[in-house]
């Protein structure tokens, strides 16, 4: 058998604290505990965790945004300590913030999603092919002119997401990406998410919301800087006991079919989305109108 291939993301013994001058006699609060966790390419990961868990600090360090205090990173097998890898470890993990504004950097919708790939010498045609698939990705090609004050929130979202996909990366990390958007503007942006995914893009998120999690294909869950869960959204959701100990909750529609569950014998309690709960109802009130 040949050797197992590298992770796309490796990290091993992640330590991260933000008071680096802490004394030697005191041990610094760390962000991140001893965090060691591998993503493959293709995947799609939901990271969750109470506030203060360390979720954004993990994505951070996706994409050399932060280096480690202790432990290693390595995205396509190169470290991000290594300051001569950032600009390639940048140009292959993208960012999203969860707010937009910051990102933002020109006055007109094409302009902002050429900025990227344009300060890296790409040549003019490229440019122009660039700048049109990453705006068909997301939606926007009709509103390549528009100027990008007059975008709605969840169109400015978008936008981020095009600006970072016109880099052409193999993997888009985003930071509660969808959390001060419409329930319209957010179900548009998962959308596009599933869509990329299929299309071979990684895509890890972070998020606070129980539904846009159960979307993934993974969820790691953070507690104190450290992993307590992780595995398919079904496995990390049927553990109640430890997802409400760290002050987190399942979704709306396993709480229902829990709820269902705990008074009518046979009833399925792990739907996660609001269509395999319909199913679940249906399926049930069919095997117990044949059994009559």
């Amino acid at each position: 058998m040949g050797e197992k291939s590298t992770p796309f993301i490796h990290i091993r013994n992640l330590r991260y604290t933000y008071n680096q001058t802490a004394g030697n006699d005191e041990a610094p609060p760390w962000a991140l505990n001893n965090v060691s966790l591998d993503i493959e390419k293709g995947e799609y990961v939901a990271v969750i965790g109470a506030n203060g868990s360390g979720k954004s600090t993990l994505l951070r360090h996706l994409n050399g945004l932060l280096v480690p205090s202790e432990g290693d990173v390595w995205v396509n097998s190169w470290n991000t300590r290594d300051a001569q890898r950032v600009r390639d470890i940048r140009s292959t993990v993208g960012m999203v913030f969860q707010s937009p504004d910051a990102q933002i950097v020109a006055t007109v919708v094409e302009e902002d999603v050429a900025f990227g790939p344009e300060n890296l010498g790409v040549p003019r045609d490229e440019l122009h092919e660039r700048v049109k698939r990453a705006l068909e990705q997301v939606g926007l090609e009709e509103l390549r002119k528009r100027p990008t004050h007059y975008l709605s929130a969840g169109q400015k979202q978008l936008l981020a997401i095009a600006s970072a996909l016109s880099m052409r990366p193999a993997c888009l990390v985003l930071d509660e990406a969808a959390a001060s958007l419409d329930p319209l503007s957010r179900s548009r942006l998962l959308q596009t998410l599933w869509s990329l995914n299929q299309s071979g893009i990684t895509v890890i998120t972070a998020t606070h919301r129980m539904d846009e999690a159960a979307l993934a294909k993974r969820i790691v869950v953070l507690s104190d800087g450290k992993i307590v869960l992780q595995g398919h959204p079904k496995h990390v959701f049927s553990q109640t006991d430890i997802i409400h100990r760290i002050k987190l909750d399942v979704p709306e529609p396993m709480k229902i079919a829990q709820h269902i569950a705990s008074r009518v014998s046979g009833f399925r309690a792990d739907t996660l989305t609001v269509d395999e709960l319909v199913n679940a109802v249906l399926t049930f009130r069919r095997i117990r109108v044949e059994g009559c």
